[in-house]
């Protein structure tokens, strides 16, 4: 197809943006096509986003001008920021306003901002139901998502705010899959009681976007939600059981006693657990398993996750 828009990706060799490289570029006859923004356009991910069709284009998030020249000439960018590589949410906040800014600058015609819950607005910094983290926050790596939602909704370009969800993904990178305890059983380990837990394929996410961007205008100027299944820590071990032909325990734990665990981030998960535990119906509804499939038809279930990546798992 002649005239593609260009969608200009920001995290492009990661699971979220690498979820709609893949979804546009396997749609040839699309109306879009892939602009792959990456740090280093010479490491082996971006070769091989290059080979596979994408136009790849190195630019820095922390560098506004080297965003905005790397979003001149697209239709539309996806927005996503990089917590865990920092752990810093006053740098995921400058990272976001400088997307913001630079997409404002270029003259896009739509942004999608991967983003989260602001949970203070729930749990406010005095309550004392969870500690307060870095002075400021009470899910840092959410709340920095959330308050940059004001940089895309302030800054004139047509945007969508989209609600991501648990990346099943953690089982396998994050150390939150099955683990064999002093009792020689396997488990997993979280505090979410018996509440449903919104989780989603990684890449799914970036699918999922690109069903926004092909609505056109439908969902500009919106906040939207996505998942793949909603599921109990049970349910999620009872998945892993019959995968792996062997038992897997569901550890429920007190949020407080996971904030103690001691690897870099267990407070901040610890207060994000507890927050989707506490407030399950606010956060469950918003992320619509149905609404999910109406984007990314193909979307996986749990089941279906676990299947996809059994050579990755395990125990």
């Amino acid at each position: 197809m002649i005239n593609q828009k260009i969608i200009a990706i920001v995290g492009a060799t990661g699971s979220q943006g690498g979820g709609l490289v893949k979804s546009i570029l396997n749609d040839r006859d699309g109306e879009f096509k892939v602009r792959a923004i990456t740090r280093n356009a010479k490491s082996d991910k971006a070769k091989k986003l290059a080979e596979l069709g994408a136009e790849v284009v190195e630019a820095d998030v922390s560098n506004i001008g080297s965003l905005t020249k790397a979003f001149e000439g697209a239709y539309g960018a996806y927005c996503v920021t990089f917590f865990w590589e920092h752990f810093s949410p006053e740098k995921e906040k400058v990272h976001a306003k400088n997307m913001a800014e630079a997409a404002t600058k270029a003259g896009l015609k739509h942004v999608i901002w991967s983003t989260l819950e602001d949970t203070r607005k729930w749990v406010s910094l005095d309550d004392d139901r969870m500690p307060t983290l870095m002075d400021h926050y009470k899910v840092p790596h959410f709340d920095a998502k959330g308050e940059s939602n004001s940089y895309f909704e302030k800054s004139g370009t047509p945007y969508t705010l989209l609600y991501t969800s648990f990346y099943w993904d953690n089982f396998i990178y994050f150390g939150m899959g099955p683990q064999k305890g002093d009792n020689g059983k396997l488990a997993i380990t979280f505090p979410m009681g018996d509440k449903k837990l919104p989780g989603i394929d990684a890449e799914d996410i970036g699918k999922c976007a690109y069903g926004i961007f092909k609505a056109g205008d439908q969902f500009q100027n919106q906040s939207v939600g996505i998942s793949g299944q909603h599921l109990t820590g049970q349910e999620m071990a009872d998945g892993f059981s019959k995968l792996l032909g062997k038992p897997v325990v569901y550890n429920d734990i007190p949020a407080a006693v996971y904030r103690t665990f001691g690897f870099p981030g267990a407070e901040d998960l610890g207060n994000m657990f507890q927050f989707k535990h506490d407030f399950q119906n606010d956060f469950c509804s918003k992320r619509d398993v149905g609404f999910s499939k109406q984007l990314n038809p193909d979307i996986l279930s749990f089941e279906e996750w676990l299947s996809k990546n059994q050579d990755k798992i395990k125990a």
